[in-house]
């Protein structure tokens, strides 16, 4: 039987990271994104937490589905402002989504680790990077209409870098350093190409893919 304190606790987690995200939204109405970096960032923690509490994939696989929906529809209507950026066309949050569901499709529960990794590079790394970048003054060029900046770059490298240690350290998966190195370098690269936010959704699959191949 499924024990509710998983359940809970992540329900609890998400109402936590939602209404933080609200409350600067209304405390900081001009800085958009920042809102929006906060639902990026927390929802990262949602998968090592029920990997921690051993959520089964059919409680796991429905949920991630119902809220990639969820988040589709109010992509549309807008039925929580701080969860979409509205300065820019983006379907990053769907498309997070749709990683997610999709990597829990993959790997669930066998390769938890491999889920944890695409999931942590992508709200960690990318999601510092796209705060750090905004609000430190650093070179910048435009790929695709998206602007990018040295440091933004750097944070997402660095970040991926120690998430990929950290996780591998915390799960007794046997990561080399140039397969770090390699992932890194990939998830960096792919973070360049976001255009309409899609790194959202290669970002995560290819770190997952990455991981699951090359570490044990």
């Amino acid at each position: 039987m499924l024990s509710i304190t998983g359940p809970i606790a992540i329900l609890t987690w998400m109402a936590m990271v939602i209404a933080g995200a609200v409350l600067c939204r209304r405390l900081r109405p001009n800085q958009r994104e920042l809102s929006r970096k906060i639902v990026h960032i927390g929802t990262g923690a949602v998968v090592p937490l029920a990997w921690f509490f051993g959520i089964p994939f059919v409680v796991a696989l429905p949920v991630a589905a119902v809220i990639t929906v969820v988040t589709t529809i109010n992509h549309q209507w807008r039925f929580i402002p701080a969860v979409e950026d509205v300065d820019r066309n983006s379907y990053g949050t769907i498309a997070y989504g749709i990683a997610i569901t999709t990597l829990l499709l993959l790997f669930w529960p066998t390769r938890a680790d491999a889920v944890s990794a695409g999931v942590l590079v992508m709200a960690l790394g990318d999601g510092l990077a796209g705060l750090i970048g905004r609000n430190v003054a650093s070179p910048k060029w435009v790929l695709f209409g998206q602007t990018k900046s040295s440091v933004g770059t750097m944070t997402m490298a660095v970040v991926s870098g120690l998430v990929l240690i950290g996780l591998a350290r915390w799960s007794g998966a046997d990561l080399s350093m140039p397969t770090a190195l390699g992932i890194v370098a990939m998830a960096t690269g792919l973070e360049q190409l976001s255009w309409s936010g899609l790194d959202n959704l290669s970002v995560p699959l290819s770190v997952g893919v990455l991981w699951s191949q090359l570490v044990v």
